[in-house]
């Protein structure tokens, strides 16, 4: 008899409360950033000044996704769009001051997250939790990677 796995389930499961205990910190510290628009400044905190394209590699986000989500945040004064200086066919992303001003209290609740989610675990048990995570998005990534040149 074959065991039914529940990788996936359990997975989806923990993503699901873990979006919603990240929103309530998010709004018990007044910042006006939903989870997913927090995957796209994280992107931009680690390089600003990227292509479009470049951040949806960074985020995994599909490029139709992440241009509505670009235009919240762009309207909310997080982040305006300039022409590149290299290819005048490019558009980057750059953060303004107002959210350069906001990173340092999402950290701080990213690494109230981190706690919570690793709490009673050991820096092995996280190493090697983290190199299967890693597996598993590399095979989904080939994936889609040969799906792509399929189509």
């Amino acid at each position: 008899m074959i065991q039914q796995r529940e990788g996936g389930f359990l997975i989806s499961k923990i993503h699901y409360l873990g979006q919603r205990i990240f929103n309530q910190m998010l709004k018990h510290d007044q910042l006006d950033v939903n989870p997913g628009q927090g995957r796209i400044l994280y992107a931009l905190w680690q390089k600003d000044g990227i292509s479009i394209s470049e951040l949806a590699k960074r985020t995994a986000l599909g490029k139709s996704t992440l241009t509505t989500m670009l235009d919240r945040l762009e309207t909310e004064g997080h982040l305006v769009r300039v022409p590149s200086q290299h290819d005048r066919r490019s558009i980057l992303i750059k953060l303004t001051e107002k959210n350069k001003a906001l990173h340092e209290k999402y950290k701080r609740v990213s690494q109230e997250m981190t706690k919570l989610f690793y709490q009673n675990f050991t820096t092995k048990e996280i190493n090697t939790f983290e190199a299967f995570l890693i597996r598993i998005l590399n095979n989904f990534s080939n994936h889609l990677s040969a799906r792509d040149l399929e189509n």
